[in-house]
């Protein structure tokens, strides 16, 4: 069969995006401004526009990746509420409603907390959080959260859509679980389903491990082995690193039992790195490096997403990444619901989202809906290899009686959700 190639890319482009993270890596975390209420990425507000203000608290602690083209970008989420600001004023032009972000940068509980009274005492309704689990938790759980609705753009902890769960939280970011049965249905696709389990030692990473061994009973595979890594630090800086790395791994992963495939469990970004190309058996590695489940990567370009990529391209010289999207998620789906609601009051607008007709297109092949029952959003994962996206979850032949989504996560009969 002959190969017809696909149409021109621009490539400058992309590469351009690549060299940008690499010199962006090396610039300071935590620089974006606080309080920048609304920088020029919005179009120009009407006179007698009813005018919806959403806010943003992000967690700046410092965070270090094995992957210097993995660090984060100063405006991480930002860029991404931002393009949502945008695309929300760009209807609100018809609609007689305009939309501002507030943005509170932290690093404390009790700063975080200071961020919410300070947008609810600004008027304040619909706050995105980039938050731990505990500090999170201690934000819903405010005075100054109630009637309020907040948006969890970054935590993957099931704690918090389970028996922690919050009535006032909508979770943009898929979880963990998620996360784990769209790469189980996959590689159980693939009929790679003998699994060698690496997991670090770090509570973060026990909780990914977690997920991916329910997933794999879930979906017909078998953990053959498992590892921890116990190391807590890494030697990714060291101009020696690379020689330790390249004679430490295929030891570490030597003898191990028959497998198909090494699944990484690694969070807080010590060794998962690492893994491929240095495991002793020529395997494919998945999980935290490799090939990795994801809400979104930048090689993305199906359903529209293309175009998406270059818009944001074209505002912030970077390619867009999870917390980009998500927080873009979270303000489109206000503004949707303001537009729906034909209203600017936050007790509609709340009461729209919370309600059943809610539904966000996310350039991801369907539109995305929240589930009533821990108010996670429904939505397909993509398996990504850091050039390009091999797969999106659900796969075909994993069927459920209401939407193919729901076999991704916890479903309504498992949760231990109750609002």
């Amino acid at each position: 069969m002959e190969f017809t190639p696909a149409r021109p890319r621009r490539a400058s482009r992309l590469l351009a995006s690549v060299l940008a993270a690499v010199v962006a890596s090396a610039a300071p975390t935590g620089v974006v401004a606080q309080d920048a209420a609304q920088p020029a990425a919005t179009t120009k507000k009407q006179a007698d526009a009813v005018l919806i203000k959403i806010g943003y608290i992000r967690w700046d602690e410092p965070r270090v990746t094995l992957s210097l083209i993995d660090m984060p970008y100063p405006d991480d989420g930002y860029s991404g509420a931002l393009l949502g600001i945008e695309d929300n004023n760009t209807t609100g032009k018809f609609t007689k409603q305009s939309f501002e972000l507030v943005t509170k940068g932290v690093e404390t509980a009790e700063a975080a907390l200071a961020a919410l009274d300070e947008l609810a005492a600004a008027g304040i309704s619909y706050v995105l959080l980039d938050l731990p689990t505990d500090v999170l938790l201690a934000v819903a759980d405010a005075p100054a959260a109630k009637d309020r609705l907040l948006f969890n753009v970054s935590n993957k902890d099931e704690r918090i859509r389970e028996e922690d769960c919050r009535v006032n939280v909508v979770h943009i970011a898929p979880s963990y679980s998620m996360l784990a049965d769209g790469l189980a249905q996959y590689l159980v696709w693939k009929k790679w389903s003998r699994w060698f389990l690496i997991s670090g030692s770090l509570p973060q990473d026990k909780l990914w491990a977690e997920a991916l061994k329910r997933a794999a009973g879930r979906f017909g595979a078998e953990i053959v082995e498992e590892r921890e890594y116990t190391a807590t630090d890494t030697a990714r800086r060291t101009d020696t690193g690379h020689v330790q790395v390249q004679r430490q791994l295929p030891v570490f992963t030597q003898d191990a039992a028959e497998h198909d495939v090494v699944i990484t469990a690694d969070e807080s970004e010590i060794f998962a790195t690492y893994v491929p190309f240095r495991t002793w058996d020529a395997k494919p590695v998945a999980g935290s490096s490799g090939l990795k489940p994801s809400a979104w990567d930048p090689s993305h370009e199906q359903w529209g997403a293309y175009q998406m990529q270059n818009r944001f391209f074209d505002l912030n010289r970077r390619g867009m990444r999870e917390r980009d999207i998500n927080a873009w998620t979270a303000v489109r789906i206000v503004g949707e619901a303001a537009t729906r609601a034909k209203s600017g009051e936050p007790s509609k607008i709340i009461e729209y989202i919370n309600g059943p007709d809610l539904a966000i297109a996310a350039f991801k092949g369907q539109k995305l809906t929240i589930r009533n029952w821990n108010h996670q959003l429904r939505q397909p994962i993509l398996l990504v290899d850091g050039r390009s996206t091999a797969s999106v979850s659900p796969q075909e032949g994993f069927l459920h009686e209401k939407t193919e989504l729901d076999t991704l996560g916890y479903d309504e009969p498992e949760t231990k959700c109750s609002f």
